[in-house]
């Protein structure tokens, strides 16, 4: 399990994020403060506070290369 901050305060980087999520295996998750939520889903990443990062969480290896342009 690896971990990350991302700072995701647009609508076209959240856009851009899933999608270079949805070609990764595994499971990823945000979260920002207590609320946790499936990195994958767009209405989910809209629940968070995006004025702050967000911690990027892989349940099952490395933080692929294609988020990198995303890290806070």
């Amino acid at each position: 399990m690896s971990s990350c901050d991302v700072r995701l305060n647009t609508i076209t980087k959240i856009k851009e994020f899933v999608e270079a999520l949805k070609t990764q295996e595994g499971e990823f998750t945000l979260s920002c403060g207590r609320y946790t939520t499936d990195a994958r889903s767009i209405m989910g990443i809209f629940s968070l506070d995006l004025s702050k990062p967000i911690h990027l969480t892989a349940k099952s290896g490395q933080i692929p290369e294609t988020v990198k342009p995303f890290l806070a």
